[in-house]
């Protein structure tokens, strides 16, 4: 039975006002449900079924076709293991196999769900039980958070190309600067909170969700042994994701005119157009997946690689048995969904 706690918000301090961007980049393979057209065969990878997750603290979460798994190693040292169904919309939901429209749901799922199994990492990591996160906390930190993430990934960069602008008459100039500008805050960003001690934790746990997910992808024993084999760059990898979501964004500002047109009305700009740029990102991120034997296409998809370096680290052997702990938890819900279709 779950209690309120008071200890646990300590624990998740370090991570409140950069949470909505560290859940993304630390966001682990996102799941991707069909890699062909029906009746082709996949052209590069076997699964019919992506699994993904994301890290948390001390723990990680995965997420399958009709469950979501959160594993987390409290202070007493074992790990404890909690699962529980999908919402329908994105389980089985028309919209989820919509193209571009799933982008968002996926969007909605790293944050929303991702929030909730952070905050309940959190306590489970601190006190070693698992809480009921209240709505009204849900939703002061998402406002927190999300209105941090404005500040630094949209305001800051569109206010530092105003310099830009008034040095040239250009209006696309002044765009790509600002776009330049919000890649060079995104990498610094993310090298300044690895840094942190709690957040290392969490990027540890992040490679380590990457191995066991590339080792079932293989189909090799999820085993610490055999996981620890395989790298912690993944080709889905949220890091990855929001360095497509920051390159395409200027491709879509760059064409918006700024003469004359003021600030708010610029930012809200940005702001509107963000889910329509990870819609496009998320499409891009399964073409990669599915066509990812194309030397074109690894080559594209190269420099997310390299940038999780700055979000991944190398797991200890107990972050490789939580990664494995959430992942079979998922692996074996969806046998037991499978079984009354098989008989």
């Amino acid at each position: 039975m779950r209690r309120h706690l008071n200890g646990w918000p300590a624990r998740l301090a370090p991570h409140l006002f950069f949470l909505v961007p560290e859940l993304l980049v630390a966001a682990g393979p996102f799941v991707i449900t069909s890699i062909a057209p029906p009746g082709e065969r996949p052209r590069f990878r076997m699964p019919d079924f992506f699994y993904g997750g994301q890290a948390l603290i001390e723990g990680v979460m995965m997420r399958g076709r009709t469950t979501v798994a959160m594993s987390v190693r409290p202070p007493s040292g074992e790990i404890r293991t909690y699962s529980e169904p999908l919402p329908s919309a994105l389980a089985r939901g028309r919209w989820a196999k919509v193209p571009f429209a799933r982008g968002v749901l996926v969007l909605y799922e790293a944050l929303v769900i991702g929030t909730r199994m952070l905050m309940r990492s959190a306590a489970i990591a601190a006190e070693g039980e698992d809480i009921q996160i209240g709505k009204g906390t849900m939703a002061v930190t998402m406002v927190v958070s999300i209105g941090f993430a404005v500040a630094l990934f949209f305001v800051l960069p569109l206010l530092l190309s105003t310099f830009a602008q008034r040095a040239t008459t250009s209006d696309l100039w002044a765009n790509l600067a600002e776009g330049a500008i919000r890649l060079a805050v995104f990498v610094a960003y993310i090298w300044l909170i690895g840094r942190m001690g709690d957040v290392r934790r969490v990027f540890g746990y992040h490679g380590a969700e990457h191995k066991a997910i590339s080792a079932h992808e293989a189909r090799r024993p999820l085993t610490p042994d055999e996981v620890d084999r395989f790298s912690t760059a993944h080709t889905r990898c949220g890091t990855t994701f929001l360095l497509i979501v920051v390159v395409i964004s200027i491709l879509f500002f760059g064409v918006i005119p700024r003469t004359g047109v003021p600030f708010p009305l610029l930012f809200a700009s940005r702001v509107a157009l963000v889910p329509v740029i990870a819609a496009f990102a998320y499409e891009l991120v399964r073409f990669g997946a599915s066509h990812y034997g194309s030397r074109l296409v690894r080559a594209v998809y190269a420099p997310g690689l390299w940038l999780q370096a700055l979000t991944t680290r190398p797991p200890d052997r107990s972050m490789l048995e939580v990664s494995i702990a959430s992942l079979e938890s998922c692996l074996a819900s969806d046998r037991e969904a499978t079984l009354p279709a098989a008989r």
